[in-house]
């Protein structure tokens, strides 16, 4: 992102494939994230970019006195991998590899893209020595015509930079003066074989283009939601077609009331249409039989017209009756739409059957319900596939309906790529870190940055994390009978991620029931060990082999609590290897995962030093090295490989462990 409100230059940031959430505190550029991805591929009723107020403040006065082209700035580049689905049936060009296409959307609204992965596109130079023979060849001919098109040819070359890709315009104006020149020389002269050498490289750029057209077709569109865009429980459809027809909308005001109207399928002016009265039967009618096939006529059209809008609000309602109980856990709930007179009005029946209008219900449930008509209507109804940026969901929904509301957004993840931002720690996981990015602006003249790791410079930043995690542990303390308490939140990612992969194996894994619980630090273990067995729970606690494991393990009050069998150590269960911590159970593996995520190479150096911790080898190699940022791409390698890409050592060090803490548990 770059020369949008905030944002100067936020940095390449990476999307997941699913859900990825942007954190950060008020002021730091959330939503000029997402309004500014939405660019890239917006929807047909999305605000355009008006430069005055969304340039970046520094660059308005250059912009206005013509220092600056809007053409000329950037605002989102988009790169997007194809699924397979997306190739299917497309020919690709032989050398092509990891085909992706990049969308740039620029501050004067334009968007171009290009392929990336293919093979380069000749160049207008390329073209040159054919051209020069070609265009002189025409020129001697004594056709009139064919004088003609030959200076053409030198024409288009010099109005060309040599190194201009042979697409677009010059691709297009190419291929005509090709079809220009053909009918102009004779089978086997000299101009046609510089003219199939030209025809050759045609062909070959509108293969490239085919490819990139193809891909351009399929790109998803990009649905923005905001929690303003609200659905008024009554809307005057007639005075809101006028307002169309005039040109005069209120979008703050009008927005959702449209996303409602192209929800149902019809404008403002067909639904109005719609109310009109029942035919008469006028006067003389019993005498005039061309006035009573007439009437028949205007009233079949007239019950039609009835029983469609019926219908398209009954088939509305109860769509929407299914998304809102799903997240609500109410199934006595209805939600309605219906036509009086010239007000569409969207009710909500409870299970005393009373219907009431939309305002009389709980912000939260308005919002809940004009996030799935916008949401429904800006996709076109065509859920999948579409990306969708969600600027603060759930904002006014009570914190545990915005759990709820956060496995609806999961849901949606599995056909959609979702982004969303967030202040609430229930809007985030525990689960979920690995996804979050944190946007923050530390100093105004450099703008919006984000972050893909958690070491930011504004603390604040990260509090709703904070906030998720100390809500997760809280409930994770005291709702579990048997827990298994570690030294830190990588511990806790490493043994989730673990047994989350061998367990849908089929293979060793932790008993059902056991929670993981993450100290803080190996200090603290004894004190959230006291705490959980103060409540009648089974407790088990994991130290490092290390020396901040060894000083936790000899404190006496945690002996006092936990007998031996309880007190599990890691070098217990790896081999050879002293003062062991947990990352040395994977060890071989995560040399392998450092190397290739995050570019610390020290793989013969763990493999030749089989005694040595791994995590002492790798901040020993390299600088930088962080404990979160492995456990984070070990988790993730973890979720594409599976435990058998674990090696055969690793797979009996974590059996090893899961006994010992269901021994420990039972």
């Amino acid at each position: 992102m770059r020369n949008y409100r905030s944002i100067i230059d936020s940095g390449t940031f990476e999307i997941e494939p699913d859900k990825t959430i942007l954190v950060g505190i008020n002021e730091a550029g959330k939503t000029a994230i997402l309004r500014g991805i939405q660019q890239a591929s917006p929807a047909e009723d999305a605000t355009k970019i008006d430069w005055l107020y969304d340039a970046p403040a520094a660059l308005v006065d250059d912009i206005r006195r013509g220092n600056l082209k809007q053409g000329n700035l950037p605002v989102a580049t988009v790169t997007m991998v194809p699924e397979e689905n997306d190739l299917a049936g497309l020919n690709l060009p032989e050398g092509s590899d990891r085909i992706r296409l990049e969308m740039k959307s620029w501050l004067d609204n334009r968007r171009t893209y290009r392929v990336l992965g293919l093979p380069a596109y000749p160049t207008v130079g390329d073209t040159e020595k054919a051209i020069l023979r070609l265009a002189t060849a025409m020129k001697q001919q004594s056709d009139g015509d064919a004088k003609k098109v030959g200076a053409k040819w030198g024409e288009w070359f010099e109005a060309h930079s040599e190194v201009e890709p042979l697409q677009g315009d010059a691709a297009s104006e190419l291929k005509d003066l090709l079809d220009a020149a053909l009918p102009l020389f004779a089978d086997g002269s000299a101009a046609e074989g510089h003219w199939d050498t030209l025809n050759a490289l045609q062909k070959r750029s509108a293969a490239l283009e085919k490819v990139g057209q193809h891909l351009l077709d399929r790109m998803p569109p990009f649905v923005y939601f905001s929690s303003y865009f609200a659905v008024r429980p009554r809307i005057h459809l007639n005075r809101l077609a006028e307002r169309e027809a005039s040109g005069e909308l209120d979008l703050a005001y009008d927005f959702g009331n449209l996303q409602l109207l192209k929800f149902l399928g019809f404008t403002a002016k067909e639904l109005s249409e719609m109310d009109s009265k029942a035919p008469e039967k006028g006067h003389n009618f019993e005498n005039d039989a061309n006035m009573q096939k007439q009437y028949a006529a205007d009233l079949a059209a007239h019950e039609r017209r009835v029983a469609e809008r019926k219908k398209a609000l009954y088939a509305a309602g109860a769509r929407l009756t299914q998304e809102i109980r799903r997240v609500w856990n109410d199934e006595t709930l209805t939600l309605r739409l219906e036509v009086d007179g010239q007000y569409l009005q969207t009710l909500v029946e409870d299970e005393l059957g009373h219907p009431v209008e939309l305002d009389q219900r709980s912000e939260g449930f308005r919002w809940l319900v004009s996030f799935f008509v916008v949401f429904h209507a800006q996709a076109a109804d065509n859920l999948k596939d579409a990306v969708l940026l969600l600027d603060e969901p759930g904002l006014s929904l009570h914190a545990l309906k915005q759990q709820e509301f956060r496995k609806t957004v999961s849901r949606l993840a599995e056909g959609n790529q979702v982004i969303y931002t967030t202040h609430s720690p229930f809007m985030v996981g525990a689960d979920e870190l690995d996804s979050v990015r944190i946007v923050e602006m530390a100093d105004r003249r450099e703008g919006t940055k984000v972050n893909t790791r958690l070491a930011v410079d504004d603390p604040k930043s990260i509090y709703p994390l904070q906030a998720a995690l100390g809500y997760d542990l809280a409930q994770s303390m005291f709702t579990h009978q048997r827990n298994l308490v570690v030294e830190g939140v990588t511990d806790l990612l490493y043994v989730e991620a673990l047994n989350a992969a061998f367990a849908a194996e089929g293979k060793d894994a932790l008993d059902e029931g056991i929670a993981i619980v993450p100290a803080g630090s190996a200090s603290k273990v004894v004190y959230y060990s006291t705490i959980l067995t103060s409540q009648n729970l089974k407790v088990a606690a994991l130290l490092d082999s290390d020396a901040a494991g060894d000083r936790a393990a000899e404190q006496e009050a945690l002996w006092q609590l936990l007998t031996d069998k309880r007190i599990l150590r890691t070098g217990d269960h790896v081999a050879g290897v002293q003062r062991a911590e947990i990352e040395d159970l994977f060890r071989t593996t995560l040399g392998v995962v450092a190397r290739d995520a995050l570019g610390w190479d020290s793989v013969d150096n763990i493999a030749g030093q089989s005694s040595r911790p791994v995590m002492e080898i790798l901040v020993a190699d390299h600088v930088g090295v962080s404990k979160w940022k492995l456990a984070r791409r070990f988790t993730r390698w973890l979720a594409d490989n599976g435990a058998d890409g674990l090696t055969e050592e690793e797979h009996k060090a974590w059996s090893s462990l899961v006994k010992a803490t269901n021994r420990a548990l039972a």
